[in-house]
């Protein structure tokens, strides 16, 4: 972008029908000039005629309202309303000026502004005589050119359900409706079983042991004894049998959600009371029914659908990340710098607010701070990039979004998240999220535009590339107070 002035002449402001018909020489002279990235300085003088009109409107109106000893209401002479309200009117209609002034010049140069113009009116000052000039700076959209919407290189990769996915998805539902079993009697355990068990833990620093009875305890490598987790727990218990007692000592993560166990060393004692194994259920009548089909052809065939639809929507989110990468790559420009560093501040105080939650000390987080500013400020530059090119997508396409349609995908979200619709609306509304939700609505729909006109290459999926795709949970949860805190979903819900 030159750095040259860009001098532009602008319309007084005010109603059109005033505009035309006002003098030429009451408009005010306005220049526009480069201030740095996404910033412009505007520059305006208004003429001393357009003062005293302003001026004498002023007192026009003063006089009308003003009551002066010994003068009837409207009948004070200007030079004693002068005396008396100089300094107050001098100031009312300096800030008149300025104000229409400015909103004029943004409004009539197509300024395509960002949040407030920078206007210190204190050090600006009515002169006695001669034009008043003053200027300001105010942040704009960035300018750039966006690349060719049409025939965008996308590749999409071809999924299809196995038999070997629809096995494990009906293992994965019979283990869901299992029963523990008790092994049988001198069984030792085993990967995954569960262990009914008293437990005693030593925790550093704390004299008295803190006993537990009959806690569940999965077999797994990365487990949980009570409230603390143990790595390797599996190679700990398996071939353990009823009656027997384990002893292990774990160092507690410095990070660890629960303060009381937080970087201290903790010595475990299990005594093993019970011993369990998951028994799956049947396919059977009373299963079958759970699902709601008949028969096992039916149940697989609505996995299959599924799946197939879950495939589909990894496959349309792939092409997402590809369009969005291409407008990236191919999109160049400086962005607003004060709008990034507000940004930033977002994004560093969301990320502050989770490591909280996920258990790190103030003075943790102290450690990391200029990681997580970087982070953040990498991250406002990307989110803010992808909105520029994105607003200015839907505009060259003509897509826009109305209250019908965000009803609509509210209502979806609703579904999902099992509320009605108009509470979840309201609560977005309240908390500002709304009007980034319509944004996205809008963002989704030039994305679909653009992969209809998109040149897809198909490619075959590699044979593991959805292995990792199952949907696969837990046999069964740890006991409830060993949960973990989750992240945040909200991106993935959008």
């Amino acid at each position: 972008m030159a750095d040259e002035e860009l001098p532009t002449e602008v319309k007084e402001e005010g109603p059109s029908t005033e505009s035309k018909e006002e003098p030429a020489e009451l408009k005010n002279t306005v220049t526009i000039e480069e201030a740095g990235p996404c910033r412009k300085k505007v520059i305006i003088e208004i003429p001393a005629e357009k003062i005293k009109k302003v001026t004498d409107e002023q007192y026009e109106t003063l006089r009308k309202e003003a009551l002066v000893p010994g003068f009837r209401k409207g009948r004070a002479p200007r030079r004693l309303l002068e005396r008396r309200f100089g300094k107050e009117t001098s100031e009312q209609v300096k800030l008149k000026l300025v104000a229409g002034a400015s909103e004029a010049a943004i409004k009539d140069s197509a300024l395509q502004s960002i949040g407030e113009p920078d206007i210190d009116v204190e050090k600006i000052e009515l002169p006695a005589e001669g034009p008043l000039t003053f200027d300001f700076e105010v942040e704009v959209r960035p300018e750039f050119e966006l690349p060719e919407l049409e025939g965008i290189p996308v590749t999409r990769t071809t999924l299809e359900v196995t038999d070997e996915q629809i096995d494990r998805e009906v293992e994965q539902m019979r283990r869901w409706a299992g029963i523990w079993t008790p092994r049988p009697e001198q069984g030792a355990a085993e990967l995954d079983d569960q262990i009914i068990a008293d437990v005693a833990m030593k925790v550093e620093g704390v004299e008295e042991e803190q006993k537990l009875n009959n806690v569940e305890i999965y077999v797994r490598p990365n487990g949980f004894v009570g409230e603390v987790p143990v790595e390797k727990l599996d190679e700990l218990l398996v071939g353990t049998k009823c009656g027997q007692t384990k002893e292990t000592g774990v160092e507690v993560s410095k990070t660890f959600f629960r303060e009381e166990y937080r970087g201290k060393k903790v010595d475990i004692r299990i005594g093993v009371q019970d011993i369990k194994w998951l028994r799956p259920a049947e396919l059977d009548e009373a299963f079958l029914k759970r699902y709601g089909v008949e028969t096992e052809d039916e149940l697989r065939d609505r996995i299959q659908d599924t799946l197939q639809s879950r495939l589909e929507n990894q496959g349309r989110a792939e092409m997402t990340e590809q369009i969005y990468k291409h407008l990236l790559d191919n999109t160049d420009f400086d962005l607003p710098l004060d709008v990034v560093a507000q940004q930033a501040s977002t994004v560093l105080q969301r990320q502050y607010t989770s490591l909280l939650m996920r258990g790190l000390s103030r003075e943790q987080i102290a450690e990391q701070i200029e990681q997580l500013q970087a982070s953040s400020e990498q991250q406002a530059k990307q989110q803010l990039k992808t909105f520029f090119i994105m607003d200015k997508v839907a505009d060259k396409l003509g897509i826009s979004v109305n209250e019908e349609e965000i009803n609509g995908h509210i209502a979806q979200l609703a579904m999902r998240r099992q509320q009605r619709p108009e509470k979840l609306r309201e609560e977005m509304a309240r908390d500002g999220s709304l009007a980034q939700f319509s944004l996205e609505v809008r963002q989704d729909k030039c994305i679909a535009k653009m992969l209809e006109t998109a040149k897809i290459t198909e490619t075959k999926a590699k044979a593991k590339a959805t292995k990792a795709k199952k949907a696969g949970k837990p046999a069964r949860k740890p006991p409830k107070k060993a949960e973990k805190k989750t992240g945040e979903p909200e991106d993935a819900e959008a």
